[in-house]
């Protein structure tokens, strides 16, 4: 048998026994975040559709703590059947290893199964306060250290190190405040107990058509389609400001690769529903078809360069 005969049967192989995996009767999607933030929106997206690729259920957990790494710790210690899968952000991946000592390796304890989604944040300032643009903000901020508060999901998160990298770009002094997710601190914005954070636009847009918060810049190398009124970073006077970031589902990677080859099929078959497809870019997402290499590829690239930029900001 000739050598290229021999791949494509040994390709065959793979793909028959993926088709035949197992799946079990029940698969949880574990999100590291509180319930209503853009995460577990997402994951509530998806599960249905998961649900319906795999003949299975799929139910949506929410384990918050660690900034979004307790979820990740569970699922790489789970029983590597496939029913518990990690519905993560990328920050807990490639932020957090660089900012804490965590209590599993991203790079080896868990798997890439498929990626699924990358977004984009937008900045948003309670309503009433009298800042109409980002620079009537820094102006602020820079007469008034320490004034301006923002609330993230966790130390070490994107909207964290948002607020970190807009403070170090514009010379100013501002006050973290950190949650157990994005959706409490949210809930302070609008209350006025905090001045601005950094949300996904997917979450954000809500509370911004509702009138409820203020948005003064998104973080998008271009404007945002959902929000085309509001101009990026760049536009407002920061320079090569972008920060984004991705969803992506992981096993243990103890998990068998035909059972994880059967899960990543499923999802991007998924992903290819035009009614889900509408569903997340409505919601502010671009849909991430790939593989999970790529997932694999972009985390380790990501992760060094938040090593930089945590460097760079001294995060406390």
């Amino acid at each position: 048998m000739s050598i290229a005969r021999k791949v494509l049967a040994a390709a065959a192989l793979v793909a028959a026994a993926a088709a035949h995996a197992q799946v079990p009767p029940t698969v949880r999607l574990i999100v590291g975040y509180a319930a209503g933030g853009p995460v577990d929106q997402g994951a509530r997206m998806v599960a249905p559709f998961l649900a319906k690729e795999l003949g299975t259920n799929v139910i949506v957990e929410n384990k918050p703590g660690a900034n979004g790494t307790t979820a990740g710790d569970l699922v790489a210690k789970s029983t590597p059947d496939g029913a518990t899968l990690w519905f993560a952000a990328s920050p807990p991946v490639t932020i957090s290893p660089n900012l804490q000592k965590l209590p599993f390796d991203v790079a080896k304890d868990i798997v890439p199964v498929a990626p699924l989604v990358s977004y984009y944040n937008v900045l948003v300032i309670n309503k009433d306060l009298p800042f109409k643009s980002l620079k009537d903000l820094i102006d602020y901020a820079k007469a008034n250290p320490g004034k301006v508060s923002y609330g993230s999901a966790g130390v070490g998160g994107s909207n964290h190190l948002s607020g970190e990298l807009l403070a170090a770009r514009t010379g100013t002094k501002m006050l973290h405040v950190p949650y157990k997710g994005n959706a409490p601190a949210m809930t302070d914005v609008i209350g006025g107990q905090l001045t601005m954070m950094f949300d996904i636009i997917s979450t954000a847009r809500s509370y911004i058509a509702g009138d409820k918060v203020r948005a003064i810049a998104v973080t998008s190398p271009t404007r945002n389609s959902s929000l085309p009124n509001v101009p990026t970073m760049t536009e407002s006077g920061i320079p090569d400001y972008e920060v984004g970031g991705w969803f992506a589902l992981f096993a243990s990677s103890k998990t068998p690769p035909a059972l994880v080859s059967r899960l990543s099929q499923a999802t991007a078959n998924a992903l290819k529903d035009p009614e889900l497809k509408a569903k997340l870019e409505a919601a502010g997402f671009e849909v991430w078809q790939g593989t999970p290499d790529a997932v694999a590829a972009r985390a380790t690239k990501e992760r060094a360069m938040w090593s930089t930029v945590t460097k760079d900001i001294k995060v406390e």
